[in-house]
């Protein structure tokens, strides 16, 4: 099964013209405040999912409009699908009524056992998509993700947010969204200051598009958690 890799959104220019052809999570908190991401570069970009951006959001004070986001949303009709509006704060109520009102739901590993089941059931309304979360730090999740990953049926098309080390060694896991494309790209730069920053983006993207499932034994700790 291929694993599709969401380049998270360009942050400038230069990082919107290395994801040229890429598929590329495009959030909503940044590209409002980005006008150039739309006008200049979406479509460029090879695939998109549409996401609120309601982390980001939420470690810088903003606050989410739900109705501004749909209407933003629907406005890319062609994107591979559209999130719902997620609860950053760990408000599984308020996420499942954001979830049933519009948009794929998540199930997070903070959410009761048994919200999954209605979780599914609404993702087979929003076009068989169902995300899955994890509460940082990532790490040490691995068994609950097997078994939750388990009782969702094959046809569903799971999306683990910021989870590229989980889905390399998952082959249930669909895809998922880095920042690291763009983030590894400043660390290489300054290692190698020969090279330019849009040089090392390149890299980073092949390295992405390049990517292949292996099994855990051959994954080493900071490789699995240095992709999401």
């Amino acid at each position: 099964m291929t694993l599709r890799v969401y380049l998270a959104s360009p942050d400038n220019q230069l990082q919107a013209n290395a994801a040229r052809e890429q598929p590329v999570l495009l959030s909503f908190a940044l590209a409002s405040k980005k006008p150039f991401l739309e006008k200049g570069y979406l479509a460029s970009f090879g695939r998109v999912l549409c996401d609120s951006g309601a982390f980001s959001a939420h470690n810088s004070g903003a606050v989410i409009d739900p109705s501004a986001y749909r209407e933003w949303a629907e406005s890319i009709p062609w994107a591979d699908n559209w999130a719902a509006l997620d609860s950053i704060e760990g408000d599984w109520q308020k996420g499942m009524r954001n979830a049933e009102a519009w948009g794929f739901p998540t199930y997070h590993d903070s959410d009761p056992d048994d919200t999954l089941e209605p979780l599914i059931q609404i993702s087979r309304e929003r076009g068989n998509w169902l995300g899955i979360g994890l509460v940082p730090p990532r790490t040490g999740r691995g068994d609950w993700l097997a078994r939750t990953l388990d009782r969702i049926p094959d046809d569903i098309h799971v999306h683990g947010w910021a989870m590229g080390g989980y889905a390399l060694t998952h082959h249930r896991i669909n895809s998922f969204d880095s920042t690291h494309w763009w983030r590894d790209g400043q660390k290489l730069r300054q290692r190698m200051p020969w090279l330019t920053y849009g040089e090392t983006l390149e890299i980073m993207v092949k390295k992405m598009q390049r990517m292949r499932r292996t099994s855990v034994e051959t994954v080493g700790q900071e490789e699995m958690f240095g992709l999401g």
